[in-house]
């Protein structure tokens, strides 16, 4: 069992129920439905047939709703595209135009006021430039910097300005009503630029009646500007090297995701490092060399979790793409632990000391005595989620009675989820341990485990004993 998660976006290319089931198999922990593209109701059928898959094989499975953000588009252009050169000129007007290589408007006609002389739109992706030269009441008039293709639809990104606008929208707010009447694991919210939106989406989710985990999406200069308060403020970080190497200087994002990575391991945080990880599998069946680099390098920066995008969604090789991502991974878990490489939290990371202080130990434990594996009873899956952070050379099996818990459970590195009651004696509470290790054949009879509880077995989050155990010793 690899110990990296891997999350894989659905798409047409893998919405089916076969192709679910070859994709969890091929080692898929997470499923990403991507409210940008589709409807509710294929993703309402999408998460029917995860759910049902995932059942049928016996798999924990999580899925992650994300929110589309205030993303900039450009409207509707003739005839769907248009090429435009380097120095030529063009508007950006605040109406709701047909674009053509005259003018362009947007989805977000207010940015004509929010917009400097001298700043710049970078269209999609980056690839066409345009620098504002003059401003207008009704629009901005700039000249192309570096010239393409302009196509309906295609985002717009303004690195040097400042927009005064909410991190949800109508579509948003319409869309995480859903997703928390569905029971989806967690949200995750583009384009975060500070705390106060993560606090916004709670809000939010309040409304509606629940709240769900929050993956804060870093892809702004602001959100590297507050990112300690992001980080404090989510569940779940994931690195969105999409739009920040296009927000931020290309050449410094590798440095951007090693200090994201670093500070969220010191936080006892989940991450994510997602975007184009194995793109060139869109259309091939192999990667390329660089990308089999950045992977392991994501992993080695103390990454939770790799995801899939079009690779999954729209690509021709999806389950190819899953199980390159998982030889990648097992390669280079397997050097961490030949190298001896394990890691910190920041005393600093959890609200309760005891619970640090019990996984610390736990991990050492485990080292030390070379156990077999972590057992852990979890009612909402806190201590796991430390543990898991703090990256032990040993399978964590994180035991819960939660349905929700152990699915959530699937995003933390290097823990098997497992659904059981816990027994409210000790005794009886080892024997249910040791049958289900027995079972599944993750430990033999006499075989050294360390468990993690609470003496309080009635009580939800006292997690504050550590057993060294012998499975089968009563």
């Amino acid at each position: 069992m690899i110990r990296t998660k891997i999350i894989a976006t659905v798409g047409p290319a893998s919405d089916s129920s076969e192709m679910i089931g070859l994709l969890i198999d091929a080692g898929v922990d997470v499923f990403r439905l991507n409210f940008s593209h589709g409807t509710l109701a294929q993703h309402g059928e999408a998460l029917e047939r995860i759910r049902a898959v995932g059942g049928d094989r016996g798999a924990t499975v999580a899925v992650m709703g994300d929110l589309c953000g205030p993303k900039i588009r450009v409207g509707e252009v003739d005839d769907g595209m248009f090429e435009i050169a380097y120095g030529d000129g063009i508007d950006v007007v605040a109406g709701d135009v047909v674009g053509n290589a005259e003018r362009i408007s947007t989805n977000r006609p207010e940015l004509i006021r929010e917009v400097g002389v001298g700043h710049r739109l970078l269209i999609d992706d980056g690839l066409v430039w345009l620098r504002v030269e003059r401003v207008t009441a009704d629009r901005l008039r700039c000249v192309c910097e570096a010239g393409g293709a302009i196509s309906t639809r295609k985002g717009v990104n303004l690195p040097d300005s400042e927009l005064a606008m909410s991190a949800l929208t109508d579509k948003d707010e319409q869309d995480l009503t859903w997703a928390v009447e569905h029971g989806v694991d967690y949200v995750a919210l583009s384009f975060v630029r500070r705390a106060e939106d993560v606090a916004e989406l709670r809000q939010v989710m309040r409304r509606v009646g629940a709240e769900l985990p929050v993956v804060a999406k870093i892809e702004t200069p602001q959100a590297i500007e507050h990112l300690g308060g992001i980080i404090d403020a989510a569940d779940v970080v994931l690195v969105a090297r999409g739009d920040l190497g296009v927000e931020m200087d290309l050449a410094r994002l590798p440095l951007l995701q090693k200090e994201i990575t670093a500070e969220c391991q010191k936080a006892g945080k989940p991450v994510i490092v997602a975007t184009q990880m194995l793109q060139s599998m869109v259309e091939h069946s192999t990667a390329t060399r660089a990308e089999v680099s950045d992977v392991a390098n994501a992993i080695l920066d103390s990454a939770d979790c790799v995801m899939l995008s079009a690779e999954t969604s729209v690509g021709a090789h999806p389950v190819a793409a899953v199980r390159m991502m998982a030889r990648i991974a097992e390669q280079t878990e397997a050097y961490l632990t030949r190298s001896g490489a394990f890691a910190e939290m920041d005393t600093d990371a959890s609200a309760n000391p005891v619970v640090t202080a019990v996984v610390h130990a736990a991990n050492l434990v485990a080292r030390e005595l070379r156990a077999k594996l972590i057992a852990v009873w979890t009612d909402q899956g806190y201590t796991v989620r430390l543990l898991s952070k703090c990256r032990p050379n040993r399978p964590v099996i994180g035991l819960s009675p939660d349905d929700r818990t152990c699915r959530r459970m699937a995003m933390y590195y290097g823990t098997s989820p497992v659904r059981m009651e816990q027994p409210a004696e000790l005794a009886p509470m080892m024997r249910a341990v040791d049958e289900l290790l027995l079972a599944r054949g993750w430990a033999a009879r006499g075989d050294l485990v360390v468990v993690v509880a609470g003496t309080r077995l009635e009580a939800a989050g006292a997690t504050n004993s550590l057993l060294i155990h012998l499975v089968g010793d009563e």
